[in-house]
């Protein structure tokens, strides 16, 4: 391919971090974890981190310790308001612990909440809004902020695509009461797989320490908000707390994570300027919507959407990048309630969901990297037509 969808951020660092975890012998979850857990807190502000074996696993954890504090923040059957566009397992957890899941509508600029709709969506059963921040996009959080205020919902931040953003200087990630992140391969920076939740809430910082690893009280401190831990180390080995998960990371993710945080700045820098290319030759396209960047995004990748009269499909679009070694993907999952997995949800859908049913039929998005891509997003801007260029004049490789 001319043109990926990722690249691999690693080099001998990487390599050297998982070389010392081969030498130490120590390849369960153990010190570099630990590390990189406090570290990544540090970097986006939070009080605590704690790093899973995926992003979709810190949806899970995340989700299921709203269920176990002292007065639980939810219960089954509870409204939960989504975004009709985001990743499935954004929304798996929700459905696995029986929420009652009520979809909105997206803008078709910002790729986030048609506020809009988020606000006639909201209702006196409304308990929580889960925030995606699509692509890498922020949510307006000043907006929803308001549209909550003396009301007692729950905001949950699905920043998995959105590592380094920033909304009014400030790390998207940290908005809500539980931020998740991802740290696969194809994001921000990769740590084999792996994710994280962030929070400032203590008591839930320990209700996740429990819940990654089997529910189990080995993983807590001594003074902790779910039980009276002993003294005695033989008890506490197999002391089960709460229906917990084994969605712990391995030692080598915790030591790549380590060396990826500290080249984090760097790529974020390149992806920006990336961006800033590849908007000044797609703002004014008459072919074409690009993502309305809001606050400082992180770029995880450049979205299009075909604007109503091009007089191509998306199809024909998508059959010259494939001509032309250029990757492609859906906007995340387009229409989630398109697919054939809802049948086994039990949810709602407010209003009509007409930008996400437009995007579903008419949008798609190609990479972003970690470096200097110039050539290959000009190479985009000639098959499409951007800057300038005329598409029909340019010559597809056979």
């Amino acid at each position: 391919m001319n043109y990926t969808l990722a690249s691999s951020t690693w080099d001998e660092k990487e390599l050297d971090a998982i070389q010392s975890v081969i030498e130490s012998d120590r390849f369960t979850m153990g010190a570099k974890v630990a590390q990189f857990e406090k570290e990544f807190a540090h970097f986006v502000g939070a009080k605590f981190a704690l790093m899973t074996s995926s992003g979709s696993a810190a949806n899970l954890i995340a989700t299921a310790a709203l269920f176990y504090t002292k007065s639980p923040k939810l219960k089954r059957g509870d409204e939960v308001i989504v975004p009709a566009i985001a990743w499935s397992t954004t929304y798996y957890p929700l459905h696995q612990y029986g929420l009652r899941l009520k979809f909105v509508d997206v803008d078709l600029h910002t790729l986030n909440y048609d506020l809009k709709a988020l606000e006639g969506a909201i209702s006196s059963e409304t308990r929580m809004i889960v925030c995606v921040n699509l692509l890498g996009n922020p949510n307006d959080f000043n907006a929803i902020a308001s549209l909550i205020k003396g009301r007692e919902i729950i905001l949950f931040e699905d920043n998995c695509e959105a590592m380094g953003a920033l909304y009014e200087g400030r790390q998207t990630g940290t908005f809500a009461l539980v931020g998740t992140f991802s740290s696969f391969y194809s994001h921000h920076m990769a740590t084999m797989e792996g994710g994280l939740v962030v929070t400032d809430d203590e008591e839930l910082y320990h209700i996740l320490l429990c819940l990654r690893a089997h529910g189990w009280s080995r993983d807590l401190p001594m003074k902790n908000h779910i039980s009276d831990k002993s003294e005695d180390d033989f008890s506490e080995c197999f002391r089960f707390l709460l229906p917990g998960y084994n969605v712990r990371p391995v030692e080598m993710s915790g030591a790549i994570g380590i060396e990826q945080l500290k080249k984090l700045p760097n790529f974020l820098k390149h992806r920006r300027e990336n961006a800033k290319l590849f908007v000044s030759l797609f703002e004014n396209s008459k072919d074409f919507i690009i993502q309305k960047e809001l606050g400082s995004s992180s770029w995880f990748g450049f979205s299009l959407i075909l604007r109503e009269g091009l007089g191509l499909t998306r199809g024909e679009v998508l059959k010259r990048l494939r001509a032309a070694g250029v990757e492609y993907r859906p906007i995340c999952t387009g229409d989630f309630t398109q697919n054939p997995v809802m049948r086994y949800f039990d949810y709602t859908i407010s209003g009509t969901l007409k930008n996400a049913k437009y995007i579903h039929e008419n949008g798609f998005f190609v990479g972003n990297h970690q470096v200097n891509i110039e050539e290959q997003i000009k190479l985009f801007a000639k098959v499409v037509g951007g800057g300038g260029y005329n598409p029909f004049s340019f010559a597809l490789a056979a």
